[in-house]
Parts: structure tokens; sequence; C-alpha cells
């Protein structure tokens, strides 16, 4: 899933923690956000009969669990994962009804489902139920809020711990399970998932789907609206509103590609088609990698194709979380890191090295400055081994994309491309759909490519980088010559407002990232002179790009600058995608002259965002603004 802060521009030098984690991080225990019982009993399959109600806003339905005992002594019960379920009755294949009960609520975690087995152990088990109002992990939109204004449209998004929103199951991560679904919607409708597609019957409502590769529950996803298809190779093609799906065929012209490249790096692609659907605009991430369906949101269509590093990560994502996933939320680098590492390799390989290297400096810059503020605040949450136990999974902090990525850069410097890529080929055939942790990786890194070597490893100090707080010193820093040109007419435009330079290189207009790195690198405090003089010539508060106008929004938030206020308006209500609402509300937030606005746009926006959208913006609105 790419979920990334907005580029931060303070850059500080590099720091080291000695503080280590125990040995034998608190992560690699069970996980401790499922209320289930995987050690003794868990599902293997899931078998799915639902309807979509638009008209009431649930899922209801059956979901048929196939059971894999791990202990069948100890197994008289089964406890499962769910939030907001209403459970009408469980009962057995031989069509005994079953007794259970729902536990207490839990902050974070929802109720435990718990099943009473017997003597019986019966190998299925059949769960009538239907989903509450508001589950977390359901956006339903109302026509009005769709591109044509026809159909309804419903969209699931469960990572982390939100399909027991829609599924009783063990939601979690390091508990894999293969599906079939039958879906039921109002004819007119289509129905997608992460999975094949089966003989339907869509004219009636009807769709089937097959997922015969085990997956983790979070990466069970369906969409259901009005959703047209263009092809664009073999084993790729673009689901969207159909207004929309002629601009994303153009955007995601190079699905094909990527995929090949990928395969080059990684070995082969196992999950057959590799299709995306572009989700309305509330969707609230970049992204997110579900198998053989990547949903995506529609700020990465900018018309220039300048932002398919979206879709490079998503399709790193088979690989590196859908392929090995991490077993627990704690380690949840091992998913990102390794995207975001891989995500620069096939950049490269596409569209060259200084391309690449302009996307890993600027998540390096990033990466400092998140480090400088929570080693200030939260040292331990720098770390990327995390012990998340008694807190919400998703409080881990983003630095798991990039300190990951650059732990993993370390060793690519030290050993050389040709022996690294043959440890991640092993890495991810000899885990291959398992869930693993950090220490399980360490072993891996020790016995598999170091070899023993126990200078090299001390000199890399890749346990620091894993289990220590900080960044170690030994971080490769990217060079890019186009880069340091931007940071040149930034520094001039700074002190004497000159604007010459400003947007080329040359005669050719700066790509994105370059307007990434000349807006980052301006003061935080800007005088309205200044941002005028942008304005004016750029009209960056109608850029079509929404990175570039985030950027710019933000600047504009964090100097009050009055004339933009409009423009931020606009942009907060009409998109949902949390890596831009969370730094300019936050933003908003804390600046006085601007903390009534960021509230009144939060009250009109908030019923068109997604749940976790719209819960994350009101948890930070209710703190105590923080200090500029």
């Amino acid at each position: 899933m790419l979920y990334l802060p907005l580029l931060l521009t303070l850059v500080v030098p590099g720091t080291a923690d000695a503080a280590r984690a125990p040995a034998v991080p608190a992560s690699t225990a069970g996980d401790p956000h499922t209320l289930g019982n995987p050690d003794v009993v868990r599902p293997a399959h899931v078998a799915l009969d639902l309807t979509l109600d638009f008209e009431h806003k649930v899922v209801r339905g059956t979901a048929e669990l196939t059971l894999d005992y791990r202990d069948r002594a100890a197994a008289t019960q089964v406890d499962l994962d769910s939030r907001g379920l209403v459970v009408r009755q469980v009962s057995s294949d031989d069509g005994h009804v079953l007794p259970f009960e729902l536990g207490p609520e839990e902050p974070q975690l929802g109720r435990r489902l718990r099943v009473t087995l017997g003597a019986r152990r019966p190998a299925h088990l059949s769960i009538a139920y239907e989903t509450g109002r508001g589950a977390s992990a359901l956006q339903w939109l109302e026509p009005r809020q769709t591109t044509s204004g026809k159909l309804p449209f419903l969209f699931t998004q469960s990572q982390a711990v939100h399909a027991r929103s829609w599924i009783p199951l063990v939601d979690s991560p390091g508990v894999r399970v293969t599906y079939d679904a039958t879906v039921r919607v109002p004819p007119g409708m289509t129905v997608v998932m992460s999975a094949e597609h089966a003989t339907g019957e869509p004219e009636k409502g009807i769709f089937r789907f097959h997922m015969p590769q085990s997956i983790p529950p979070y990466l069970i996803a369906l969409a259901a609206g009005e959703i047209a298809f263009r092809p664009i190779g073999p084993r790729t093609g673009v689901y969207a509103e159909p207004a929309v799906v002629g601009r994303a065929v153009a955007e995601f012209a190079d699905m094909e590609k990527m995929l090949g490249a990928a395969e080059e790096l990684l070995g082969p692609y196992v999950w057959g088609r590799w299709d995306a659907i572009v989700l309305p605009p509330s969707f609230p991430f970049g992204g997110m990698e579900n198998p053989r369906l990547t949903f995506a949101t529609p700020t990465v269509i900018a018309g220039d194709r300048s932002l398919v590093s979206v879709m490079t990560h998503e399709l790193a994502h088979s690989w590196s979380g859908n392929l090995v996933t991490n077993a627990t939320w704690g380690d949840f680098w091992l998913n990102e890191g390794f995207t975001t590492y891989l995500e620069s390799r096939i950049d490269e390989a596409l569209y060259g090295r200084e391309w690449a290297a302009m996307q890993q400096l600027l998540g390096e810059r990033e990466l400092r400055a998140g480090i400088q503020r929570l080693m200030a605040t939260r040292p331990e949450a720098t770390r990327l081994a995390l012990d998340l136990r008694g807190r919400d999974p998703e409080d881990g902090p983003a630095l798991a994309y990039e300190k990951g990525a650059a732990c993993l850069r370390v060793l690519e410097a030290h050993f050389g491309r040709p022996r690294f890529d043959a440890f991640l080929r092993g890495w991810f055939e000899r885990n291959a759909f398992a869930g693993v942790t950090s220490a399980a990786l360490v072993d891996s890194l020790k016995r598999d490519l170091f070899k023993g070597d126990e200078s090299a490893w001390r000199t890399l100090q890749i346990e620091d980088w894993i289990y220590g707080t900080g960044l170690p010193p030994n971080s490769v820093v990217p060079k890019s010559e186009r880069f340091a040109a931007v940071q040149r007419v930034a520094e001039a435009f700074t002190t004497s407002g000159a604007l010459d330079g400003v947007g080329l290189r040359g005669n050719e207009p700066w790509v994105t990232a370059e307007w990434l790195d000349f807006l980052g690198a301006l003061p935080r405090e800007l005088s309205a002179e200044r941002l005028a003089a942008l304005e004016a010539r750029f009209a960056l508060s109608r850029s079509g790009n929404a990175e570039i106008l985030s950027a710019w929004l933000l600047l504009c938030a964090r100097n009050a600058y009055a004339p933009a206020y409009a423009a931020i308006e606009s942009f907060l209500v009409r998109q949902g995608r949390m890596k831009f609402l969370m730094p300019l509300y936050t933003t908003l937030h804390a600046n006085p002259a601007t903390l009534e606005l960021g509230q009144r746009i939060f009250a009109q926006a908030k019923p068109g965002y997604h749940p976790i959208a719209a819960e994350a913006v009101e948890r930070m609105l209710s703190r105590p603004p923080r200090p500029r």
C-alpha cells in the first residue's frame, strides 16, 4: 500500500542511536491484533455468498469456512475476528446449529466471535451474518458521488485489520486463506474482486470469483458499481468508471512493460493477471496491492504518466507483501521497505537511473525529516521492527517505507547487484505464501547473503538498521545533477525572488520530481509576495498534477496565504487520499490563522471520505494544535 506523508522539507544530518530492541523483538511472537486462536484451529478457505444491499448500506450473506485443525485435541472452539458484524446463525457441515457468542468490544480489535465445536470437530462452518452500519472496510457512495451519477458504488479497504468488519475470519496477515465468492448486486452493476473471474450471470447481477492461491485476509477486496474494462496487454488491463477508463488506459499504458521488468528482476509473476481499477476520488490511499487487481486513486492520473511509480510500487507488492507477507503488523517494513526498494529498481529499468535517483532522494529527505521529528518525541517509533501490542496496527509510522528501502540499498551497495538480486529471488522463493518476521530475515541474511562473514555483518550494522532507533551513518545517498540544479534555482528564488530557471531544465519543462524538489527546498516561512509571484507565473493552484498541487497548497497553508484558501478547500473536498489529507489538515490545525478553516472544510468534506480517512483526520483535529 502506498501511504506516505507528503514531502517534508527539513533535511538534517544522519543520526544513529545505540538503543536496541530485545534480541528477539516482540513482533515475532503471536499476532497481538487478532482475537483468534489460529495455533489451535484456523480457516484455510472461505466461501462467500454475499448480497450487496445499497439501499441499507450493508453486506449480508454467508461465509463458509473450511477449518484447518492445528491441535485437534484442544480445538473445542474456534475463535474468529469480527467488528460490528451481526451474526445470525452458525451451523456445521452436517446441518447442526452450533452455539456461538460475541465477546466484549476491544479497542482496535472489535469482538471475538467464539463458536463452540464440541466433540464434532466439523470440517466446515457456515456463518450467516450481515455487516453493521458504518463498517470500517466499506465505503458506500451515492450515485451523485460517482462520475456519471447513474449508479451507486461500493469498494472495500481491508488493510490492516478491517477485513473483520465485513468477513468473519482470523484477520491476521500471518493466517492465509484461499477464497471463492458469489456476489449479488442489482442488475446493471459490475463487480470485481482480487480473484479470478468465474462463470457468473452478469445480466442477473450475479458474479462469481475464485482465488486458488492463499492470501492474507487484508488482500480480499471487492468493488461494485458502473465499471468498464479496457485491456492494455495480454496480462494487463484497467477497470474504471466509463468516463475515466480512457484516461486511465493512457496513463497506465506501461503496465505490461512494468510486469516484464519486474519478472526480469524477481522471477515469474504467479498471480495470472495484473489488472488495476481506478476507484472514485474518496479512495484513501495511492494504491492497494490486492492480488490480480490493484486498487488505484484517480489522483495518479496526471496526463503525462509522471506519477506511475504508484503502479510500480503496487506491482512490486506481488512479491513483497502478497507472496511473502509480514507475519504481524509489527514487521510491516518487510512488506513496505522491500516494496519501496523494488519500486525504484523497476522504475530504473523502465525510465532510467536519473529518474530512480530523483525518487530516492525525495524519499531520503523525507526519511531524515521524519526521523528527526520522531527522535525528539518517540524515538522507539524509528525502529523498523516495532512492538505494536496494545496499539492500533495503523499507528506505525511511514518510516517503514524509506528506512526499509535504505537498509536494502546498503546491502546492495556492499554485495553488488548480482549477488544481492540472487538473495532477493531466493528469499521470495523460500518464503512463498508464508508470513515472515524480522528475526527470520536476520537469520536468512546471515546464512544466505553474508555466509558467516561476521566482520561484514558488524560493519554494515544491519541489526542497528532493523532494531535500533534513528538512522545509522552508513546510509547510501544517491546523487542527481538535475536536483542539484533545482536546488540552485530554489536558493536564488528564496534570496532574490528570481524566477529564472524555475520550471525549466534548459528548454525542457520540469518533471514532477523536480517540482517537488523545488517546493520542498523553499523555506517553511515564505512571504506572500514570493508566493504570489509563483502563482502568477505558474498557476500552481490550478495544477492538474495532484502531487505538485498538494506540495504547493501545503506551502500556502503553512504561510496562511489567503488567496490559496479556495484551492485548499476545493482540493480537500474533491479527493480523499490520506497522503494529501493528513499533512494539509495537520498544517491548518497547527496555525491559529487557519485552524477554523480546517475545521470548516472537514465538516463539509467528511461525508465524502472513506471511514478510515475520516476517522484519522477527526482524531488528529480533536487533539490540541501542535506548535508550529
